[in-house]
């Protein structure tokens, strides 16, 4: 009820969402977890850099870290000032820069402000912040248990009602079977 209540103030502009004067794809799902949202930012990364799109960054809260406010990741980051996922992608992509701030609108500001030349920023498990308004959300759902036949926590997995799918510009289903014919 309170997550329902929550969108619709955002969906009859009681709360407003943030737009910016750079790019930002954003990757997110509707269930708790599980839906491989930082291997499918790190594949749009690769991805978007193998096309030639210029400067990317990478933003995200930085879960389970032990600090606080913007942190933009360099030699001397730990896992325990980023998070593990981000601290996993500065390693893996040296050529993107990695942000953390639990306040994505203040994140986006300060990764252009830090980082001018960026083209790009991925906003990774950023669904259900909805005072960010990506100009792309792509939106994660499992192969095995997708969101239309999910229910919402504590009678499933679901963070938010089903019909949060319509947010999304792009619908991902994700761990599928190797071999798709055999389905």
């Amino acid at each position: 009820l309170v997550v329902t209540i929550r969108n619709k103030a955002f969906d009859y502009g009681v709360l407003r969402s943030c737009g910016h004067n750079i790019l930002t794809i954003g990757v997110g799902n509707l269930s708790a977890g599980g839906t491989g949202k930082t291997p499918h930012v790190e594949y749009l990364a690769r991805f978007l850099q193998n096309e030639n799109c210029g400067r990317l960054a990478l933003l995200s809260r930085g879960y389970r870290r032990k600090t606080k406010g913007f942190i933009l990741a360099s030699p001397l980051s730990k896992v325990e000032e980023i998070g593990d996922e981000p601290y996993q992608m500065y390693c893996k992509l040296p050529d993107v820069n990695v942000a953390v701030c639990e306040d994505r609108n203040i994140g986006v500001k300060l990764i252009g402000n830090y980082c001018p030349d960026t083209n790009i920023i991925l906003l990774d498990d950023v669904y259900q912040h909805r005072y960010i308004k990506p100009d792309v959300m792509v939106l994660l759902t499992d192969y095995n248990m997708p969101f239309y036949r999910d229910r919402v926590i504590p009678f499933g997995n679901l963070r938010e009602p089903r019909k949060g799918y319509k947010r999304a510009d792009v619908i991902v289903v994700s761990k599928c079977p190797v071999n798709m014919s055999e389905h």
